[in-house]
């Protein structure tokens, strides 16, 4: 499928894609502090500058982007049909990258917590919501199971 945007519109498109205070940060961040759990951003002394980390509980949360994290088995992952290759590339290295990071973190004796955009939706939202708030108050980790 032919592009519908030029090469400069696309390439501004792209450039305003954030990486940090999306809007599933903000709905993670905002339902934590409102039920009294307080965490530091992006600490960068971890492997993979967790989007969460909450010392007092010993964990860290990843929020992931369906799309630039590979989410297998999700309808809001779809390699797009030109540069396939480069694409498959470039995020197979950021999934293989995540699980580096959570491994190193694992043996820190880190509790990792992964929780992807989809399950952020209207849909699922309180849901995910009230399985991170009790995993991390019983200090679990999800980050072997593949969602």
């Amino acid at each position: 499928m032919v592009d519908v945007h030029n090469k400069s519109t696309r390439s501004y498109n792209m450039s305003q894609i954030k990486g940090r205070d999306t809007k599933p940060e903000w709905i993670v961040r905002k339902y934590l502090h409102r039920n009294g759990l307080r965490y530091s951003l992006h600490n960068s002394s971890l492997p993979g500058k967790p989007d969460l980390c909450l010392r007092k509980y010993r964990t860290v949360i990843f929020i992931n982007g369906c799309f630039w994290h590979g989410h297998k088995n999700c309808k809001y992952f779809k390699l797009p049909e030109t540069r396939k290759s480069w694409w498959e590339r470039k995020i197979g290295e950021t999934v293989k990258r995540d699980k580096i990071n959570i491994t190193e973190l694992k043996k820190m004796k880190w509790n990792c917590i992964l929780v992807w955009e989809c399950e952020l939706k209207p849909e699922f939202k309180e849901i995910t919501l009230e399985y991170l708030l009790v995993n991390v108050k019983n200090n679990k980790t999800n980050c072997n199971e593949e969602k």
